[in-house]
């Protein structure tokens, strides 16, 4: 089994829009990520920073509070899990909505505007009597807010309202005992089953015995009566929270077929969306805002269904609605923020995030979405004042204090940066608690750190990070794995003697340097994808600008004395030395993400292989970065299965003239029908085709697997190619699709690759050779495409491979005298057209017609050699943490 490297950054990779679901018997049902998953509501009124979490609830929840009640305090930030039991969503918040006036004077009220603060309420000394909560029950009943009570006995009704009036407030324990008590003489009262249920689940349904004994209840009550709706849907809220999802799924289909309403559709819809069924919460929500319109939260939900299937510009809309019908919704404000973030749109998105700071300034997950943005923008000091406002509201965050810790390394204030990860460390697991993902990554960044910090003041073409790195330690966070390597000596801890990276002053550089520097900028710019999905990151920008000009002098270096020419640890100059120039360059702009040669790990990990995965469709969800590819890559897997069913006909024919049995392998199985070929090709999406492949006997049970070819030129008169992509479809039975592209970097595959690299770059080092007038500057264009080509469909980095080939492939055509002046298209990203298009040819024609190459500049030849100005780590971080956008766009500046 290969092991895997996700190259994924489908909505929700960095900060996902949660949502959590409240069901009004219960808590809600199963937590997404960023939502606590145990709280305590017992701990009512101790001032516990464990009780807060960051994410407030776009959902309205009512509770029966006044001053009859007393007891009462304030809940910050989210909602306890038990909080809202007994009067029903339906029977008393909706009057409340309403504001009608037949409610009594303290019955409402409002747990939170859109979900921000809470009250609830709880039985203490100052509680009132016995006698105050029966005539408070009276009323209730009076009014008509006691849900299920027709009984026609007056006294029978009041009791199943006092039931309900103890429950909620914070006696549990004496409503199961009153309605325990009423069902001795009257066992087929099904409010008072109702009531004790709910009760039960208000003790607390992390104990087995509570849920157990609720769904009990619950189950009674419909074998009462199998018509009522209200049953099933109650015995819904149990289900969800204990992980039977799926039952409590098959029980609102019931309720609603039984009474379909708003507030059905709505539930169901939450438990599709907690199951990650969003074409189905989707559904459920639009009709439940079909029988009402005016539900703003329910309008949110369905923002956030279409956001985590990955259509971003029908949730931004769907967002704005939201905002537009309430202008101070803060957590709808924020998810347009999400949605503009993914989008790769840094200016509306912090402006989202700034309105909804303004309105609230209190929210913790505000400046934690803000502080994100800025650092995946490559602004790690304004990220960091972000996370530090985020830890002054709630210390213990710990997504804030990973971030915290990793903005410090990143502009290299490496004793803080460690003193916050540490804490993160702290926070070990307990057994059988899920590992956070920021507790599964700070072990690497930590030893990174140390790495760093130490190599600050050495010269960084001295020294190798995959040699000096454990291997086991690198192959474990090249695949985001826990932190688990046996043996392991960590790097030594921060020495004294050196001290952190100081910010420097943009005027402390010579004109010259910062002549350089600007023109680098511009030139990283020039890199940026306009594709959805991709965030303009401008320490990228600065980095890999300055890795391209570089790349340029390191190229014009050796190839004036290509045979003598060494690197600086003394050996022979290799096309891996000029990719890693940039790789270099790439490795400082995010210290979290690590930029390794895959050939370098240890050797039991090479000769598994790793495969990067590009998931297209995983789910029911369209991965953003790759939907404009989407329906290429469909048609091109249609096509390669119709070109195989050919062969395998064609092979099938030829084996009936000479008598010899057909031989089959387990991936195709069975020998095409006549009419499959015109069922493939009709076949509008992913579904369709395979569903024709699985009727046809064509996949295995699952799905199906195709290659694409890589032509190589290196061995082009005997037509050899080399693997190229995996396309991989398969579904399930819940109608659940991957598609996926994969490469398998084995040790085969590397080598065949390596083996054309070096080809070309012997090609392109003898064509330099010749120089002057017999040097065909065209043929020299081409093959340096066809170099970064090959480096494309290799991936032989864990991360960063695509802006690593594109840096080189522009430093490389400016040493030969020709300058990039042209962006990448909207909608093109370099790396998916080397894998698709066919052949290094075409790739060579498409990318030259957008990179509008003109002859180079006379500036360039006479800028400072970027390797001597900028020797170390130290210096490169320096120059990375500088505000090249200010900067270099200030009159006067020599740029």
């Amino acid at each position: 089994v290969r092991h895997q490297i996700v190259k994924m950054a489908a909505a929700g990779q960095h900060f996902h829009i949660i949502a959590a679901i409240f069901l009004s018997a219960a808590s809600y049902s199963a937590p997404l990520e960023g939502i606590p998953e145990k709280v305590d509501p017992r701990a009512c009124g101790k001032p516990d920073e464990a009780q807060k979490h960051p994410m407030a609830l776009p959902v309205t929840l009512y509770e029966p509070i006044g001053a009859v009640f007393g007891g009462c305090r304030v809940w910050a930030g989210h909602i306890p899990p038990n909080s809202y039991l007994g009067l029903g969503i339906g029977e008393v918040a909706k009057e409340c909505e309403q504001g009608s006036l037949s409610t009594i004077a303290g019955l409402c009220s409002l747990l939170g505007k859109n979900g921000a603060t809470q009250d609830t309420c709880q039985r203490d000394e100052s509680s009132p009597a016995t006698d105050m909560l029966r005539e408070y029950a009276a009323v209730l009943l009076d009014k008509g807010l006691v849900p299920l009570v027709s009984s026609g006995d007056s006294q029978l009704d009041t009791e199943i309202a006092f039931g309900i009036v103890l429950a909620n407030t914070g006696s549990p324990d004496e409503a199961i005992q009153h309605y325990s008590a009423l069902l001795k003489d009257h066992p087929d009262v099904i409010a008072a089953y109702h009531g004790r249920g709910s009760a039960y689940a208000r003790k607390g349904l992390q104990y087995k015995i509570n849920a157990e004994l609720a769904l009990a209840d619950f189950t009674k009550a419909i074998e009462l009566d199998r018509k009522m709706a209200e049953s099933y849907e109650r015995r819904a809220e149990i289900l969800s929270p204990i992980g039977r999802g799926r039952d409590a799924i098959v029980d609102l289909d019931t309720a609603i077929s039984l009474e379909p309403t708003a507030r059905r559709f709505f539930r169901r819809g939450t438990l599709n969306f907690l199951r990650e069924h969003y074409t189905s919460a989707q559904a459920d929500f639009k009709k439940s805002l079909e029988k009402d319109s005016n539900q703003p939260n329910v309008l949110h939900f369905l923002g956030l269904a279409v956001f985590h299937r990955g259509a971003l510009r029908e949730a931004a809309k769907i967002f704005e609605n939201v905002i537009k019908a309430n202008p101070e919704y803060v957590e709808a404000i924020r998810n347009l923020g999400q949605v503009y973030r993914e989008l790769g749109d840094y200016e509306k998105a912090m402006e989202q995030f700034n309105t909804a700071l303004i309105l609230d300034d209190k929210q913790v997950q505000g400046y934690q979405f803000r502080g994100s943005l800025y650092y995946h923008s490559g602004r790690p000091v304004q990220a960091l004042q972000n996370f530090k406002k985020c830890l002054a509201l709630e210390p213990h965050n710990e997504p804030c204090q990973y971030m915290t810790g990793l903005s410090n390394t990143a502009i290299g204030r490496f004793y803080q940066g460690i003193k916050a990860q540490t804490k993160v460390m702290l926070n070990e697991p307990i057994p059988g608690q899920k590992v956070s993902a920021e507790y599964q990554k700070v072990y690497y960044l930590r030893e990174f750190s140390r790495y760093t910090h130490a190599h600050l003041d050495a010269p960084a073409r001295e020294f190798s990070l995959d040699a000096d790195l454990n291997g086991d330690f690198k192959d474990r966070w090249a695949k985001n794995l826990i932190f688990n390597v046996e043996n392991y000596t960590e790097q030594p801890g921060l020495q004294p003697q050196i001290s952190d990276v100081v910010a420097a002053e943009f005027s402390s550089y010579s004109p010259e340097v910062q002549r350089l520097v600007c023109k680098a900028y511009s030139l990283g710019q020039l890199m940026q994808f306009k594709v959805d999905g991709y965030l303009p990151n401008i320490r990228v920008h600065t980095a890999m600008g300055l890795a391209a000009v570089e790349v340029m002098q390191t190229a014009q270096a050796f190839w004036k004395a290509p045979k003598t020419s060494k690197t600086p640890m003394g050996k022979k100059f290799h096309w891996r030395d000029i990719f890693d120039t940039a790789v270099k360059w790439r490795r400082l702009v995010d210290p979290e993400q690590p930029v390794l040669w895959l050939d370098l790990m240890p050797t039991k990990s090479v000769d598994a292989g790793f495969n990067n995965f590009m998931n297209m469709i995983r789910g029911q969800v369209t991965n953003i970065r790759y939907s404009g590819y989407l329906e290429t890559t469909f048609k091109l897997t249609k096509q390669m299965v119709m070109h195989y069913q050919d062969k395998l006909a064609q092979f099938a024919a030829a084996s009936a003239a000479t008598g010899s049995p057909v031989k089959l392998n387990h991936m195709w199985p069975n020998l095409p029908h006549p009419s499959l070929k015109a069922e493939i090709s009709k076949s509008q999406n992913c579904e369709e085709l395979l569903e024709v492949m699985k009727k046809s006997g064509s996949s295995t049970q699952n799905g199906f697997m195709v290659g694409t070819h890589v032509p190589s030129l290196k061995d082009k008169k005997r037509s050899k190619n080399y693997d190229g992509l995996m396309l991989t479809l398969s579904g399930d039975t819940e109608g659940n699709i991957l598609f996926s592209m994969d490469t398998a970097t084995t040790k085969t595959r590397t080598s065949q690759y390596h083996s054309e690299i070096e080809w070309i770059w012997n090609r392109i080092t003898d064509e330099v050779k010749k120089g002057g007038n017999g040097m065909d500057v065209d043929t020299l264009v081409n093959t340096i495409l066809y170099l970064v080509y090959y480096f494309y469909n290799l991936l032989p980095l864990s991360r960063g491979s695509s802006v690593v080939a594109y840096t080189v492939a522009m430093g490389m055509l400016m040493a030969l005298g020709k300058e990039v002046t042209g962006k990448i298209p909207p909608g093109k990203m370099v790396d998916m057209e080397a894998m698709l298009i066919g052949s290094p040819e075409s790739f060579a024609s498409e990318v030259k017609d957008w990179m509008n190459l003109k002859r180079l500049s006379p500036q360039w030849t006479h800028l400072p050699k970027v390797g001597d100005t900028f020797p170390t780590f130290r210096s490169m971080l320096e120059v990375l943490n500088q505000d090249l956008q200010t900067a270099c766009n200030k009159e006067g500046n020599p740029h």
